[in-house]
C-alpha cells in the first residue's frame, strides 16, 4: 500500500503512524480534536520533549558521533558538530537560560546570524518550553521591538556582529535600540565578530552563561499543544502577525515530510538547506525536522557570492551533499552568472534538489535540473507556508514531474482549488487554494489575537482555510500554484505587506502619500515598486526614500523603484487602485480606469513617469 492509499484510508491512523516515528513520554488518546474548529488539537494527551527529540534520542540510538552539522563560514572557517557534542551544547545552553529564572511558556526572542548557536539557542527553549520567537538577523530594530512587544519577551539572545559580504556587521547596537523600555530583561549576546559594544546591567555575554553550565540535563516532557515557537509575519494591514506552532503535531510533520519528500537515508545523506533560521523553512527543514531525523547537514553563514558566485558549489563539492533546498530566486540568480560557473565544481553528489519559497518559473526548474542535477535529480517543488508549518504540496521524488509544478498534495493532506463561491473548479479551470481538512503543522493562532486569526484564513471559505495564493489545475488535475492575490508581495520567498512598505515610506517628513506593488522581477520573483507623492515644497530624493525603507524594515524591503507621481489612482470610496499601478510597475497596458474617482489621474501619472 502507498502512502496515498494509506493516508486515504484511514487518515487518523496514517497521522498516529507518523508520530509513531517520534519518542513520546506517554501517548494520546485522540488522534485529532476538531471540536473547537478552526483550533485544531492533534494528538491529545500524549506527551513530548522536542529538543529530545532532535538531539538524545539519537545519542541513545547509538549515533552520538555521527556528524548534525557541517558549519561553514563565510571566510571558509567550520566546524563539525556531532549528536553527542549538540547534546551537551544544547545542555549548557538550557541550564544557562533556567539559570535566569525563565520557566515554561515564557518567551524568549532570538535574533542571531546563521551560527550553530542560533540552532543551540533553539533547541534550548524547547527543550525547557519556552516559547522561542526567532527574528530575521537582517531586520531592523524597529522590526525586532514590535516583535519583542508583542510577544512579551523576557530574553533576547543576540550577537555582537554578523559577517556579511565579507565584512563584519554589528548587531548589538540595533538590539540595545530594540529593547530599550521593553519587557526584555536579560540580553544574552554570543561574541561573533569580536567588535566592541556598548555594556549595560542586562547584558550577559552567552560563553559567560553558558560555557560554565553543566553538559548534562534531564528534559521535561510537554503536552502535544504546549507552544514551541512563534514566527512573525507579514500581514495585509501592516501589523506583524505572530504565527503560533506547538510542539507535536508540528514536530510529527515536520519530520514526516523532510523524511518523505527528500527521500532521506540520515545513513549516508549530506542534506543542506540554504534559508536563514529565522524564516519558517529554517524552523522546519534546517533545525526541527532534520535533526528530528537525525540528519547530517550544512549551515552555512554568508552569502552565495562572497568570496566568488561559486561559494555553493564550493561547499557542496566539499561536503558531498547529496540534498539541496533552495529557492527560485537564488536559482534564477545563478542563471544569471553563468552556467560555467557551477561547471567548474564536481556536483556529482548530488541526488535531489528542492525549490521553496515562491512558485519556480518552467526556466529556471529546467536550468536547476540540467546545470545543477546534470538531468538526473529529481527536483521536488514545495509549496507551503509560515501558517502551514510544513510542506503541503509537492512530488514525491520518482514521481513524473512537470517544471514550475507542484503536482499534488502530500499524502494525508487535503488541498483543493475553489472559485468565488468556495466550489471546487475542474480541470484547465483556475481559482483559489484552499486546505479542506486540518493537517498536524496547521498554526494555532495568532499570537495574542484569536479573532484576527479567524478572519485572515478562515472567514473568506466556510470551512476551508484559505491559503491566500491563486492557484490552477492543468488537464491532468496537477496544481499550478499562481502567486499570492491578497497585498503581500513575495520578495525572493520573503512574505512583505505593501501596507508595511507604504507606512514606512510614509514616516519619511517628504511623503505625503504612498502607495507599493509587488511587480513581476525576474530575479527575485517580485520587485517592490512604490508611488509616492511628495509633500509641498519636498524634492524626490529616491535614493534616500529607498534606503529610508531599508532601515525602518530591513533591506529585504527595500524598493526596486521609488516613482514620484502627482496624485494615486483612487476609487470613490477612497481605495487605491494597486492593480493599475501594477500595470505601470510592470509597463503594461493601463487596465480598466472606469471605477476611479478621476480617471484623468493615469494620464497624470503616464505624464509624470514620461
Amino acid at each position: 500500500m502507498d502512502l496515498y492509499t494509506e493516508a486515504d484510508t484511514d487518515r487518523d491512523e496514517f497521522w498516529a503512524r507518523q508520530a509513531r516515528r517520534l519518542s513520546w513520554a506517554s501517548s494520546w488518546s485522540n488522534v485529532l480534536d476538531w471540536s473547537a474548529a478552526p483550533v485544531a488539537r492533534w494528538f491529545v494527551g500524549g506527551r513530548l520533549n522536542v529538543a529530545y527529540n532532535c538531539v538524545d534520542r539519537h545519542v541513545e540510538a547509538g549515533l552520538g558521533s555521527r556528524v548534525a552539522i557541517h558549519w561553514e563560514g563565510e571566510s571558509g572557517e567550520s566546524r563539525a558538530i556531532t549528536y553527542a557534542e549538540l547534546q551537551r551544547e544544547v545542555s549548557r545552553a538550557a541550564n544557562g537560560l533556567a539559570s535566569l529564572g525563565l520557566v515554561a511558556g515564557d518567551r524568549v526572542a532570538i535574533q542571531l546570524p546563521m551560527i550553530p548557536e542560533a540552532v543551540v539557542a533553539m533547541l534550548a527553549c524547547a527543550r525547557l518550553g519556552l516559547v522561542h520567537s526567532v527574528v530575521f538577523g537582517g531586520f531592523s530594530p524597529a522590526a525586532l521591538r514590535s516583535r519583542i512587544e508583542d510577544a512579551a519577551a523576557r530574553v533576547l539572545i543576540t550577537a555582537d556582529g554578523q559577517f556579511r559580504r565579507g565584512g563584519a556587521v554589528p548587531m548589538k547596537p540595533g538590539a540595545d535600540e530594540a529593547v530599550a523600555g521593553t519587557s526584555v530583561e536579560h540580553v544574552v549576546v554570543v561574541r561573533r565578530t569580536g567588535s566592541s559594544v556598548d555594556w549595560s546591567e542586562r547584558d550577559l555575554w552567552w560563553h559567560d552563561l553558558v560555557d560554565a553550565q553543566s553538559d548534562t540535563h534531564v528534559p521535561e516532557s510537554f503536552d502535544a499543544e504546549h507552544p514551541l515557537f512563534i514566527l512573525y509575519t507579514s500581514g495585509t494591514t501592516g501589523r506583524p502577525k505572530g504565527i503560533l506552532h506547538t510542539s507535536g503535531g508540528y514536530l510529527t510533520q515536520a519530520a514526516y515530510t523532510h523524511s518523505v519528500v527528500f527521500d532521506l537515508r540520515p545513513e549516508s545523506d549530506v542534506y543542506w538547506c540554504t534559508a536563514d533560521v529565522g524564516w519558517v523553512t529554517g524552523h522546519s527543514y534546517i533545525v526541527y525536522g532534520p535533526l528530528a531525523n537525525g540528519a547530517t547537514q550544512v549551515i552555512y553563514e554568508g552569502t552565495p557570492d562572497t568570496p566568488h558566485q561559486g561559494r555553493h558549489f564550493e561547499i557542496i563539492q566539499k561536503y558531498g551533499v547529496t540534498i539541496y533546498y533552495t529557492a527560485p530566486t537564488l536559482i534564477r540568480t545563478f542563471m544569471k552568472w553563468g552556467a560555467d560557473i557551477p561547471a567548474a565544481y564536481d556536483l556529482s553528489s548530488l541526488r535531489v534538489l528542492g525549490s521553496v519559497g515562491e512558485p519556480i518559473n518552467p526556466e529556471a526548474w529546467l536550468w536547476y535540473s540540467e546545470h545543477i542535477g546534470a538531468g538526473r535529480c529529481p527536483i521536488v517543488d514545495t509549496w507551503w507556508q509560515t501558517e502551514t508549518g510544513a510542506m503541503m504540496i509537492s512530488p514525491l521524488p520518482g514521481a513524473e514531474t512537470k517544471p514550475g509544478s507542484a503536482q499534488r498534495a502530500l499524502p494525508g493532506i487535503g488541498a483543493s482549488i475553489v472559485d468565488d463561491s468556495g466550489v471546487p473548479v475542474g480541470p484547465g479551470e483556475t481559482g483559489y487554494l484552499v486546505l479542506d481538512k486540518p493537517w498536524p503543522s496547521m498554526l494555532r493562532g495568532i499570537w495574542g489575537d484569536p479573532e484576527r486569526f479567524r478572519e485572515t484564513y478562515w472567514s473568506r471559505f466556510s470551512g476551508f482555510y484559505f491559503a491566500g495564493d491563486g492557484a490552477k489545475y492543468d488537464s491532468d488535475g496537477d496544481i499550478w500554484l499562481l502567486g499570492r492575490v491578497d497585498d503581500v508581495m513575495n520578495v525572493s520567498g520573503h512574505r512583505i505587506s505593501t501596507t508595511e512598505v507604504e507606512s514606512a515610506l510614509v514616516s519619511h517628513p517628504s511623503v505625503a502619500e504612498a502607495a507599493v506593488v509587488g511587480a513581476a522581477d525576474e530575479t527575485t520573483g517580485q520587485g517592490i515598486v512604490a508611488f509616492v507623492i511628495l509633500r509641498g515644497g519636498a524634492d524626490g530624493a529616491v535614493e534616500e526614500l529607498r534606503n529610508h525603507v531599508a532601515k525602518e524594515i530591513g533591506p529585504i524591503a527595500k524598493p526596486r523603484q521609488v516613482l514620484v507621481v502627482p496624485e494615486l489612482p483612487k476609487t470613490r470610496s477612497g481605495k487605491i487602485m494597486r492593480r493599475l499601478l501594477r500595470d505601470v510597475a510592470e509597463n503594461r497596458a493601463v487596465g480598466d480606469t472606469t471605477t476611479l474617482a478621476d480617471s484623468s489621474v493615469m494620464e497624470l501619472i503616464a505624464k509624470g513617469l514620461a
